[in-house]
């Protein structure tokens, strides 16, 4: 018993190590050289106003918003006056991950899961640039992983390390119940990136929640053959989360065009529902390059707070 623990690993073994660390380094440089080219400044200047902290009083000048008059100073004095706020220096970055049984998928070369660590690694490090917090919290139908928000490089790697080599327990999604776990550990406001493919129902509500409470973004993977499917025939597809399966004859081009047509339908109203509860949507392919609709947000969003 003694001889087998001692026993040195496996050449097997070793090169197994040896790839998951190579596989982690190579996506915190990724991560990092597109943190300071590419997102230098944007950053900070987009979400620079998520977390604020009361500064002062002021009397009004023209110009201030309405919506910052402090109207029980404002009665008192018998002059307007305002609330001033000041940035907090620090702020807290919360990736909340989909690691169920469909971000598995890939028609392609690329699942949604590697665009999601890849996404996930580019957005701590830029908070990280900015040495602010980020933690990470990963589910599918319950909360699987929790890293709570800290600062500094070693937290990057971790949440990379776990992106990549979290082994699911379950297939199944509840992005509800991962909102709601979020309301309660969040207990100041925070950027919350929500990546998911967003194959679920019954979660508008506790967004609206957590959106109200924090700066919300919602990061839908979309995979090119959820847009249009390719004539191949008679097709079996297998739900990959309850395991169900159903033949379709993609050989008809009114079926394609039918389900392209109704899967778009999908898609925006389930823009506009998150936009409606003011939740930021960002939509990443699998199969084209995952920064670009990032950096496409960043400078909208300067433009909206302009």
């Amino acid at each position: 018993m003694l001889d087998d623990a001692r026993r040195e690993p496996d050449e097997e073994s070793v090169a197994l190590i040896r790839g998951l660390l190579g596989q982690v380094r190579r996506l915190e440089i990724r991560a990092r050289h597109l943190a300071e080219d590419m997102f230098a400044g944007s950053y900070r200047s987009v979400f620079k106003g998520a977390g604020i902290e009361f500064a002062e009083v002021r009397r009004y000048s023209p110009g201030d918003p309405i919506s910052n008059i402090d109207w029980n100073v404002t009665a008192r004095s018998g002059y307007p006056h305002v609330k001033q706020h000041a940035d907090e220096r620090q702020l807290t970055v919360l990736l909340a991950v989909d690691v169920s049984g469909s971000v598995e998928f890939g028609s392609l070369d690329r699942r949604k899961q590697d665009v999601a660590a890849e996404v996930a690694g580019l957005l701590a490090f830029s908070a990280i640039r900015n040495n602010d917090r980020v933690g990470l919290l990963m589910f599918a139908d319950e909360v699987e992983m929790l890293i709570p928000p800290e600062k500094g490089r070693r937290q990057g790697l971790r949440v990379i390390r776990e992106m990549l080599h979290h082994e699911p327990r379950s297939r199944g999604t509840d992005i509800g119940s991962a909102l709601e776990h979020i309301s309660r550990i969040l207990t100041r406001r925070a950027i919350v990136f929500l990546i998911s493919d967003f194959h679920d129902e019954g979660y508008l509500r506790q967004m609206a929640i957590a959106a109200r409470r924090h700066d919300l973004v919602a990061i839908r993977l979309i995979d090119p053959r959820e847009r249009e499917l390719p004539p191949a025939g008679l097709v079996e597809l297998i739900d990959a989360e309850d395991g169900s399966h159903m033949l379709v004859d993609t050989s008809s081009p009114d079926y394609r065009a039918a389900l392209q047509n109704v899967l778009a339908y999908r898609r925006e109203a389930q823009r506009q529902e998150m936009t409606r509860r003011k939740v930021d949507v960002i939509d990443v392919p699998t199969d084209g390059n995952a920064i670009d609709p990032l950096v496409r947000f960043f400078e909208l969003r300067r433009r909206r707070l302009r």
